[in-house]
């Protein structure tokens, strides 16, 4: 079951320009920078309420930012929805008909685990599923 949304993910060119401008925005400091080297970039995360907002600076030029940044520039990359088993909700989804980009999760940044949805099945919205390790079901 999809709980909440857990975060907005935002791609930026640089992670040592944009922090400044969302910590002066949200009024908040950035609580964490974290490096996924397996998908060749880094993040800066933000607390606001009970949701986050996740800056993405990619570190690679093969990277999925990368390419995204080239396509389309800066801006809003995707929503990322909490849940509470990620792989039953991977399973709904695509008994649902959606594709997914991955069908198990992987490693993500903030202590989850996450899976992304193909924007194709979801009206060209790029959605990730994300399950907190600490939550993992035996």
């Amino acid at each position: 079951m999809l709980l909440r949304i857990e975060h907005l993910g935002i791609a930026v060119e640089s992670l040592a320009e944009s922090i400044p401008i969302y910590e002066a925005l949200l009024n908040t400091p950035c609580y964490k920078q974290e490096a996924v080297n397996s998908e060749g970039l880094m993040t800066a995360f933000f607390q606001v309420g009970p949701n986050k907002i996740e800056l993405l600076e990619a570190t690679n030029p093969d990277s999925p930012i990368a390419k995204f940044l080239a396509a389309k520039g800066k801006g809003f990359h995707h929503v990322a929805f909490e849940t509470d088993h990620i792989q039953d909700e991977i399973n709904r989804l695509i008994a649902a008909g959606f594709e997914l980009i991955q069908h198990s999760p992987k490693p993500g940044a903030d202590n989850k685990i996450i899976a992304f949805l193909h924007p194709k099945s979801s009206d060209k919205l790029l959605v990730e599923l994300c399950q907190d390790t600490i939550h993992l079901k035996k």
